[in-house]
């Protein structure tokens, strides 16, 4: 069985009460954070842009859903377009692997999917999980070396997540998931380019349109073909230039996959459950600085006025962002506002970051004195082997003392009631009042006991 195929049997076949309380438990956190990243992005300049852009491309078209935050109504591309914009824009993403984010268009597209169908929480939550465990699946062991080769892993795998949940949300058959991952094949895309020379490159507000476009052309009966991920000419030798699992860079160190795990125990083990919730707006690899370096200060009572300097080791992946071959950011670059660490800084001076700030201060804004003075003196180790997202912190002091902790990579994987407990600070920045925003998140916990459950969500992310 093709690799397509076994994903079609399993996405057809999966039903909510398949899946495992900690796997529902993220289904609801992922799309509350989903969400909370739109309504931060409320009035942000690239979702208006977005918006503005399918009002005049899509004139004329009609208007079968919802755009968030805004209740205008658009095409399903459309929609699902803005929407995917706005929560990125937001920077309250998901991160899997460092280098994917799976919400920002798996969310999309199943949000608009089950607003036309008019689907259950149940039905929705169940396909959320499938698109995720897809994505992740095929992406796992394959983003460093797709990275390398100038593709953005985000939205090159992401349209497959995106398609298989709008797929699932239709009540597609296994033979049409096939087809529609087979045409996701046809339709991936995303280049490093464009941010590496000034541009802005789209994301995965492309690849939610044309995941919606797979999934109508398999609907419609389209073939897309047999082997269309692992065959000789398929999408592993295209954009990770072997179709026998070689890889030019690994997260572990390792030179080699097996493109049949890709598939192994579908449905019995969830990679699905190692999504991280990425709460402070700023790139993946800085979140664990700020609070692994905050527990260790917290626990030894250690202060700013006490530390001579840091020292922080990390994954070498994370210093050579986004590949070790294209970095925009290295080992080399001196510490700034933005740096990793500057993020260090933050987490040891003052035991955590403003939530709802970018990765450095907006009009208005000043960072203590403190933190800049201190991410001079913190230092950067990179090292091979070790996990992503878990730096090992030791702090010197000024007496002569080193205390150290160590990351665990796992610090922002929780469950729902810590997401919600953690993304409170937010609540001041929204456009919805805090009663709303309290509304929508008892919505996302209890999605499987509700109908129409899209609706519910979109309508309580639009001012009342």
């Amino acid at each position: 069985m093709s690799l397509s195929r076994a994903f079609g049997a399993f996405v057809a076949g999966l039903r909510y009460e398949d899946l495992p309380p900690a796997v529902i438990d993220r289904a609801k956190g992922v799309t509350l954070e989903a969400l909370a990243s739109a309504l931060v992005a409320h009035d942000m300049p690239a979702g208006r842009q977005a918006l503005t852009l399918m009002q005049e491309e899509e004139a004329g078209g009609g208007g079968a859903a919802t755009v968030l935050c805004r209740g205008a109504t658009l095409t399903k591309a459309g929609a699902a377009f803005v929407n995917a914009e706005t929560i990125f824009a937001g920077g309250k993403w998901d991160t899997f692997r460092m280098l994917t984010h799976p919400g920002t268009a798996i969310l999309p597209a199943a949000l608009v999917a089950a607003e036309v169908a008019g689907s259950s929480g149940r039905e929705f939550l169940t396909a959320v999980a499938a698109g995720y465990e897809v994505m992740e699946r095929m992406a796992a062991e394959f983003i460093p070396t797709v990275m390398s080769r100038g593709f953005h892993a985000g939205p090159v795998f992401g349209i497959f997540g995106a398609a298989v949940a709008a797929a699932k949300l239709g009540r597609l058959s296994a033979e049409q998931v096939h087809g529609a991952i087979a045409q996701c094949v046809n339709l991936a895309s995303g280049n490093l380019e464009g941010i590496r020379s000034g541009g802005r490159s789209l994301r995965e507000g492309g690849a939610v349109r044309n995941a919606l476009l797979a999934v109508a052309l398999a609907r419609h009966g389209t073939p897309g073909g047999e082997t269309t991920l692992e065959g000789e000419a398929g999408f592993y030798h295209s954009y990770a230039g072997s179709s026998r699992g070689d890889l030019r860079y690994s997260f572990t160190g390792d030179n080699r996959a097996d493109l049949a795990k890709i598939t192994a125990n579908l449905g019995k083990d969830w990679i699905f459950l190692e999504t991280l919730y990425r709460i402070y707006s700023t790139a993946g690899y800085n979140i664990a600085h700020v609070d692994v370096t905050a527990a260790l200060c917290r626990e030894h009572g250690i202060s700013y006025a006490d530390i001579d300097r840091i020292e922080a080791v990390v994954n070498w992946f994370e210093t050579e962002y986004p590949s070790p071959l294209f970095p925009v950011r290295g080992i080399d670059i001196p510490p700034k506002v933005g740096s990793t660490q500057y993020f260090t800084a933050y987490g040891a001076v003052t035991g955590g970051y403003p939530m709802l700030r970018g990765d450095r201060p907006g009009p208005g804004e000043s960072d203590p004195p403190e933190v800049l003075d201190l991410m001079h003196r913190v230092t950067i180790v990179p090292t091979v082997r070790r996990t992503l997202f878990g730096p090992r912190i030791t702090v010197f002091t000024k007496d002569g003392r080193s205390l150290t902790r160590e990351g665990t990579g796992r610090e922002f994987i929780f469950d729902f009631d810590e997401l919600a407990r953690r993304l409170a600070p937010i609540e001041p920045g929204l456009a919805i009042s805090p009663a709303q925003f309290a509304t929508l998140i008892d919505t996302c916990r209890s999605l499987d006991t509700l109908d129409g459950a899209a609706q519910r969500l979109i309508g309580l992310t639009v001012p009342s």
